[in-house]
C-alpha cells in the first residue's frame, strides 16, 4: 500500500520517540534507528484503514522488533571479545528521548543500560514502557500480548533485578565540566591516592574495545585497583597515540545524562569514559573505544557546540 503524504508526516512525528524506546531496549543507537526503520517499512505495507491508533500500532510493532533483536543481540554477545557496553549518546541527541523524570533521566544512563542486560528481554521492555514513557500495565499489557496482572509481575521482577543501594547524583552541564576537569586532574597527577580519594571502595571500570582497539577483557573493582590502572592508561606515550590514531584533544561533556571524557583524534571520537556519580564518589567508569559504537558520537560531536579542550598533558 503506498504511503502517502499524510502518514508519513504520523510516523515522522512518532519517530523520536520510537528512536528514544528502541535505544533504551537495546543499548544501541545504531540497531534503535534499524530497528524504526523496519517499523516505518511494516507502517508503509500495513492496512492503514484497519489501524484506529497509529501511535500504539507503531509502538507495539517497534517493541517486538526489539524484542527480536534483542534474543539475537544477546547471543552475538555470548562471542563478544572482550566486554560489552551500550553505544554513548552525547547531550542533545533526540536518541536520548524524553528527560522530565528521574525515571526517565535515569534509563537512559550508561550505568543503568548495562544492568538492564540482565533481564529478561520482556521484563526489559515492560520496565523501559513503565519507567521511561509513563505507560499503564494495561497499555503494556496490549502492546505484549500479556495480562495486565502479568505485567505487573513482570515489572516487579525488572525492578528487585535493578534495584541499587545508591543513588547517581544529577549534574547540569557546568557541574559535569568540574567533576570530568578534576578527575582528568587527578588521572595524569601521577598519584593514585588523588584518584582514590574521587573514587568509592567499590568502582568497578570497563572498557569496551570490540576486539578492534584493546581493552581490559575483565572488569576491574575497587578504589585502589582502578586508580592504578586509570594512572596508567593516562600516562602519556607515543604508542597509545599510535593505537588511536594521534594525540587526542580531551573534552568534557555529558553522555547519557552522566559527566563524561571525550578523547576526540582530528574531528573523530575516538573514545568517552562516562562517569558514574553518585553521593559517595565515582562508582563506575565506563570507557567506549569501539569505533563502531562511536560513529554517531562522531557525528554529533561534528555539529555540537563543544568549548575549547581540557588543559592537561596528555
Amino acid at each position: 500500500m503506498l504511503v502517502g503524504a499524510y502518514e508519513v508526516e504520523l510516523f515522522e512525528g512518532a519517530r523520536v520517540r520510537l528512536e528514544a524506546i528502541a535505544y533504551r531496549l537495546l543499548g544501541s543507537a545504531t540497531d534503535a534507528e534499524d530497528a524504526v526503520q523496519d517499523t516505518f517499512l511494516r507502517w508503509q505495507s500495513a492496512d492503514r484503514e484497519l489501524i484506529e491508533t497509529p501511535e500504539a500500532w507503531l509502538t507495539k510493532v517497534l517493541t517486538n522488533i526489539c524484542l527480536n533483536r534483542l534474543t539475537s543481540a544477546r547471543a552475538r554477545r555470548e562471542t563478544y571479545v572482550g566486554q560489552w557496553l551500550p553505544e554513548p549518546v552525547l547531550a542533545g541527541d533526540r536518541m536520548l528521548g524524553p528527560s522530565d523524570t528521574v525515571e526517565q533521566r535515569e534509563s537512559v544512563s550508561v550505568a543503568m543500560l548495562t544492568l538492564m542486560e540482565r533481564l529478561a528481554a520482556k521484563e526489559r521492555a515492560v520496565y523501559v514502557l513503565r519507567e521511561a514513557f509513563g505507560y499503564s500495565h494495561g497499555e503494556i499489557a496490549e502492546l505484549l500480548d500479556i495480562t495486565e496482572s502479568n505485567c505487573q509481575q513482570v515489572y516487579r521482577r525488572a525492578k528487585q533485578h535493578l534495584a541499587a543501594d545508591r543513588r547517581r547524583v544529577e549534574v547540569d552541564a557546568a557541574a559535569a565540566r568540574k567533576i570530568v576537569e578534576e578527575f582528568l586532574a587527578a588521572a595524569v597527577s601521577g598519584r593514585t591516592d588523588s584518584l582514590v580519594r574521587m573514587l568509592t571502595d567499590d568502582v568497578v571500570s570497563v572498557g569496551d574495545g570490540g576486539g578492534v582497539v584493546f581493552s581490559v577483557p575483565r572488569p576491574i573493582t575497587g578504589a585502589l585497583r582502578v586508580a592504578r590502572f586509570l594512572r596508567g592508561l593516562f600516562t602519556p606515550s607515543d604508542a597509545k597515540w599510535e593505537m588511536i590514531g594521534g594525540r587526542p584533544d580531551l573534552f568534557a561533556t555529558v553522555a547519557n545524562g552522566s559527566p563524561a571524557l571525550v578523547m576526540v583524534v582530528g574531528d573523530r571520537v575516538a573514545g568517552v569514559f562516562s562517569l558514574d556519580v553518585t553521593t559517595d564518589g565515582i562508582a563506575g567508569v565506563h570507557a567506549q573505544a569501539n569505533p563502531g559504537k562511536l560513529e554517531r558520537a562522531t557525528r554529533q560531536w561534528a555539529v555540537s557546540g563543544h568549548g575549547e579542550p581540557l588543559a592537561g598533558d596528555w
